[in-house]
């Protein structure tokens, strides 16, 4: 990869998804599956995860959204395919409405068992999967400037996003569990500003010599310089079950790198936020998604979520336009907007039918919905 010359010329997408078998639901590990993605044999886009009950995908670098979405469906229908070796489907949700971690197997090579070996318990009840969107920038010190800067407008991204309701086939009461889960690694979370791209490799440099990093990569924070790639990962979201809502959300997502990069290139300041309001808006977005209020951690105060996503977006109006999105956007929100997030129709299928296998077809097909 080369990097792009201007922060957010292009974009790509890393989602998770669950293994399941398709008459039972139920989550299904598959030492065949995953011998194809260890040996890069399941597809182009399609690699192993920790546990054998989960495939990733990746996009290739994509410029216009049409493009993004094409490859979206593509790597969805890898992964498909990869799953359907062994006879089995994808879930494509951050959590499985019944599944449990003990059901995994820990992927047999040495990059994971190492994970476990590092994090033990953390890593090997790590039954979560997520959706990655990476930005390209033309440096670190870009990275750095828009990470500090993009901290305030994470809560309002991973409210629209939420995909796990369900835990150890129990209702959390949240959107978004895997937010919760994520908030136990000593390594995740929301990052304080680092003020340059010295800082940042110094912090990092911290975090590998206490043993909780090896590099980089084990970087689990809401937003990250990415340690391969030239490019601003943002990984706070949930799998969004419908293909257009992962649009969506890297549709925002890019264009918010385009306007806090322009912040940055002109020296305004970065916004103070402390860092226990910020704490308490991702776990109000987290609770709440669509479904409540969302809580501005700069001012202090809740609104209803709507308003807050409708704030964002007239932000990054002027951005959206200028490169031919604004309607796409709009057209997209108003899907999100007519159908809820995944997390909500989850919980109306569970209260319409009190079956979590149910809930799961569900889920199943509204994503394959995306791919056919």
């Amino acid at each position: 990869m080369t990097g792009p010359a201007t922060a957010g010329a292009t974009v790509g997408v890393e989602e998770e998804f669950h293994l399941v078998d398709p008459d039972t639901l139920a989550l299904t590990p598959s030492a065949t599956v995953v011998r194809a993605a260890l040996a890069g044999e399941a597809g182009e886009h399609v690699h192993p995860e920790i546990v054998t009950t989960q495939l990733e995908t990746s996009t290739g670098i994509c410029g216009g959204l049409g493009e993004l979405r094409d490859a979206l469906a593509a790597t969805r229908a890898e992964a498909a395919a990869a799953a359907a070796r062994d006879g089995l489907v994808i879930l494509p949700a951050s959590t499985h409405p019944f599944g449990t971690w003990r059901e995994q197997r820990i992927t047999g090579a040495p990059r994971y068992e190492a994970m476990v070996e590092r994090w033990g318990g953390l890593a090997d009840r790590q039954d979560i999967c997520g959706c990655h969107v990476h930005v390209g920038v033309p440096d670190v010190g870009t990275a750095v400037a828009v990470m500090d800067r993009a901290r305030p407008y994470l809560p309002v991204l991973l409210a629209m996003t939420g995909s796990s309701p369900f835990h150890d086939g129990a209702d959390t009461g949240y959107e978004s569990w895997r937010t919760v889960w994520w908030s136990h690694w000593p390594n995740a979370g929301p990052p304080e500003p680092m003020g340059s791209e010295q800082r940042f490799r110094e912090v990092l440099d911290g975090l590998v010599r206490s043993g909780v990093a090896e590099d980089g990569r084990h970087l689990y924070w809401d937003v990250r310089p990415s340690a391969r790639w030239p490019t601003l990962e943002f990984r706070l979201a949930d799998v969004c079950t419908d293909l257009d809502a992962a649009v969506l959300h890297a549709a925002l997502v890019r264009s918010l790198v385009r306007v806090l990069a322009g912040r940055a290139e002109r020296a305004e300041p970065v916004p103070e936020v402390r860092p226990e309001l910020l704490r308490a808006a991702r776990w109000r977005a987290a609770h709440d998604g669509l479904c409540g209020e969302l809580f501005d951690p700069l001012r202090g105060e809740a609104a209803p979520a709507r308003d807050a996503v409708e704030a964002l977006v007239a932000e990054l109006a002027d951005d959206l336009r200028a490169h031919g999105e604004e309607d796409d956007v709009a057209a997209l929100l108003d899907r999100l907007w007519a159908h809820g997030t995944s997390a909500a129709r989850q919980r109306a299928t569970w209260a319409a039918t009190r079956d979590r296998r149910a809930v799961a077809a569900q889920v199943v097909r509204d994503g394959a919905a995306g791919i056919g």
